[in-house]
């Protein structure tokens, strides 16, 4: 079966930034667009950004655009959500998922495959 690994978590202040990775033991990894979600206690899961399968679409939440990108490199089997400018308000659990249909979503019941989440602190 499909298997996503997320990594790359950690504690950093306002103002910094992280990049988590992304990887996939699956076969076909190219052929499939891909999400980063992020849960914070007591929330429900939200979307944060898409990439489509080739790497040529994206899209953000409006509450991370222009702050966070997404990007993938397929002969690595890895997705990328790059943070910059990070706020407390930042702070989860970021999941990535594997979504199985043509077009990007922000819907997260059209996602098939999660990662097991990495947790993302951002300190004021």
């Amino acid at each position: 079966q499909v298997q996503l690994v997320e990594s790359g978590g950690g504690l950093v202040q306002a103002g910094g930034s992280l990049r988590l990775s992304c990887a996939a033991s699956g076969r076909t990894f190219s052929s499939y667009a891909m999400g980063w979600f992020r849960q914070a206690p007591g929330q429900e899961r939200e979307f944060v950004a898409a990439i489509s399968w080739s790497g040529g679409s994206t899209k953000y939440d409006d509450s991370v655009k222009g702050r966070f990108t997404i990007s993938r490199d397929n002969a690595k089997n890895t997705v990328y959500l790059q943070m910059n400018s990070l706020k407390p308000e930042d702070t989860a659990v970021y999941y990535c998922a594997r979504n199985p249909r043509g077009v990007l979503t922000t819907t997260l019941t059209w996602y098939d495959y999660w990662g097991q989440g990495t947790q993302v602190t951002v300190s004021s």
